[in-house]
C-alpha cells in the first residue's frame, strides 16, 4: 500500500509518495502539527496491538522511556488493508556509539524495565514457547550458512559449529520444563531501539512479550550491537558485558536457577534468533563489519565463559 494512502487514514497529507526510512519494513516520518511523527507497520493483529500500547503505558506512567501511540482525533493503531500500523512520537537524540556510558545507562534501564514486570501475564503478551527445533533444521541451516561463508572466504569450523547447535536441539524440553521465571518485556532490547536523550529511550517494543528472563537477556548480549551502523562490529566485551551487568544488577536479583541455566539460554537464544540470521542474511555477509559480528556471535556460542553472570 502507499504511504500517502496510509498517511491519509491517520489524517496526514503528502503530495509526494514518502519513502520508507527502515529497509525491512515500512516506517514513515513525518510533521504532524509542528512534530514530528513515526508512522510503521506493527506485526501484530489488532487486539495483540492493543495489549501491547496497555504494557508500554504502564511502563511509561512508572517512568520509563518509551513510545506510546500519539493521541490522534483517528484511531491509533489503525487495521489498514489488512495491516495495523501506528503512529509513534519521533524521538530526538543520538545513536548508541559503544561509549562505556551508553553500556552502563543501557544495562540499568532493562533492569529497571524488568523489574517491573508483573507476577503474571497481565498485559497478555505473546508467551514464548519456541522449543520445537530440529536436527533437518539444523543441518539446513548449516549448509547455507556454508554457502554464505565461502562466497565471502569467511573461516570457520562447520563441523563444530553443526556439533554445538545439535547439542543444542537436544537441551530444549529441559529448558521448557526448566521453570526459569518469565517475565513482561518489550524483548527486542537493542541499540538500534534506543536513542540517547541522553538517558535510553525505548523507540520499538513491538516485540513485547512474556519470555523467561534470562532469554531477554541472552538476546541483549548477543545482538545488542546487530543492525547499527554506529554500533561496535563485534558482541560485547567481557569488561563491557560486566559494565552492562553491573546497571542492570541495580535492580534485578537474579536467580541461582537463573544462573545454572545461563550458558543453555545463550545457546538456546543463539539457536532462535542468530542461525537464522546467519542462515538467510546473505546481505549482511556481504558486510565486513557484519561479518566480524558473526565471526564473535560464534565464538560466544563455543565458549561462553567471558560472558557469566557474575
Amino acid at each position: 500500500m502507499e504511504g500517502k494512502t496510509i498517511f491519509q487514514r491517520f489524517g496526514f497529507y503528502t503530495e509526494e509518495e514518502p519513502t520508507s526510512i527502515y529497509p525491512f519494513s515500512p516506517v514513515y516520518r513525518i510533521t504532524h502539527e509542528k512534530d514530528d511523527v513515526i508512522v510503521k507497520k506493527t506485526q501484530r493483529p489488532i487486539e495483540r496491538a492493543h495489549r501491547l500500547i496497555e504494557y508500554t503505558t504502564y511502563l511509561r506512567d512508572n517512568g520509563i522511556q518509551v513510545v506510546t501511540p500519539v493521541k490522534l482525533n483517528r484511531h491509533n493503531p489503525q487495521t489498514i488493508d489488512g495491516e495495523i500500523y501506528v503512529v509513534y512520537p519521533y524521538i530526538e537524540g543520538t545513536t548508541y556509539a559503544g561509549k562505556a556510558s551508553e553500556i552502563y545507562e543501557a544495562g540499568k534501564f532493562l533492569g529497571r524495565i524488568h523489574s517491573l514486570s508483573p507476577d503474571e501475564n497481565v498485559y497478555q503478551l505473546e508467551a514464548y514457547n519456541v522449543y520445537d527445533f530440529t536436527i533437518e533444521e539444523v543441518e539446513e541451516s548449516i549448509q547455507n550458512i556454508e554457502k554464505n561463508a565461502s562466497k565471502h572466504d569467511f573461516e570457520m569450523d562447520s563441523i563444530q559449529l553443526k556439533e554445538k547447535l545439535i547439542q543444542i536441539v537436544s537441551q530444549q524440553e529441559e529448558l521448557q520444563n526448566s521453570g526459569l521465571l518469565n517475565i513482561e518485556t518489550p524483548h527486542d532490547f537493542k541499540a538500534n531501539n534506543l536513542i540517547y536523550t541522553p538517558e535510553p529511550y525505548l523507540i520499538d517494543p513491538d516485540n513485547a512479550a512474556w519470555i523467561p528472563r534470562i532469554f531477554d537477556l541472552a538476546l541483549t548480549l548477543l545482538l545488542f550491537h546487530n543492525e547499527l551502523s554506529s554500533a561496535p562490529d563485534n558482541i560485547f566485551t567481557p569488561e563491557q558485558w560486566q559494565l552492562f551487568l553491573k546497571g542492570y544488577k541495580e535492580s534485578v536479583h537474579l536467580t541461582d536457577l537463573e544462573r545454572s541455566y545461563w550458558e543453555k539460554a545463550i545457546e538456546h537464544v543463539f539457536l532462535d534468533e542468530v542461525m537464522w540470521l546467519l542462515d538467510e542474511a546473505e546481505e549482511d555477509w556481504a558486510d565486513s563489519s557484519q561479518r566480524m559480528l558473526f565471526e564473535s556471535l560464534i565464538r560466544v556460542l563455543l565458549d561462553a565463559s567471558d560472558y557469566m553472570l557474575e
